[in-house]
């Protein structure tokens, strides 16, 4: 960040860039209905239309919050993640979690509302659009990275404490972003040095050998 600024997390100001860009368009003659043809997901939406949107929904600001809070949180955490976690992993962990929180929605709405993590058939209606399930899904990946335990926990007890609190279906999603964040994070933790592990154990047996052989000639 010293030497390039932020030429250093390019991900980072792309999504800065695209959610102001649709914040924009959606206050312009047209550009609401343009918005919604390309970035809004509801659960009522066919399968295969969401999942087409999903990409794009990340970026579209919720209508409930301020586009500066938005702004301000991808920034952040979005460059944060991408200087921690590399710019892949970034990408990979914000859309996975997305995914899953718009899976989540489909999901809820047809448990209904008898089941404690359901909802009414209304709520498929509610636009679902917004970075937030990437923040809170980074925010938990780079806090296991980094081992700052505390602050994974404070973000998972804050999100928790709103669901609980406050019970809608962003909240909800939130929580099943954090599920996602800690399940990919484990998988990496597990799975992440397997196959270098393995590599120099191969590449270390091959020199033996072939240091063996030299000595036998």
């Amino acid at each position: 960040m010293a030497r390039k600024r932020f030429a250093s997390i390019p991900l980072a100001v792309a999504a800065t860039f695209l959610i102001l860009l649709f914040s924009i368009v959606q206050h312009l003659p047209g550009g609401e209905g343009f918005v919604n043809r390309i970035g809004v997901v509801k659960a009522a939406l066919p399968l295969d239309l969401s999942l087409l949107r999903t990409p794009l929904s990340l970026y579209v600001p919720a209508l409930d919050l301020p586009v500066w809070g938005a702004l301000a949180q991808v920034l952040l955490v979005f460059g944060i993640a991408e200087i921690v976690l590399g710019r892949r992993a970034t990408l990979f962990i914000a859309y996975a979690c997305t995914l899953a929180g718009t899976i989540y929605a489909r999901i809820a709405v047809q448990i209904g509302p008898e089941h404690p993590f359901g909802f009414a058939g209304w709520v498929a209606h509610i636009r679902d659009t917004g970075p937030s399930a990437a923040v809170v899904a980074l925010a938990i990946c780079v806090a296991w990275k980094t081992r700052a335990w505390f602050t994974g926990a404070a973000v998972a007890a804050t999100m928790i404490g709103e669901a609980v609190v406050l019970p809608n279906l962003a909240g909800l999603e939130h929580v099943v972003a954090i599920l996602t964040a800690v399940l990919i994070a484990a998988a990496g933790e597990v799975f992440g040095s397997f196959w270098p592990r393995v590599l120099a154990g191969v590449g270390a047996a091959t020199a033996l050998v072939s240091a063996e052989r030299r000595r036998t000639a």
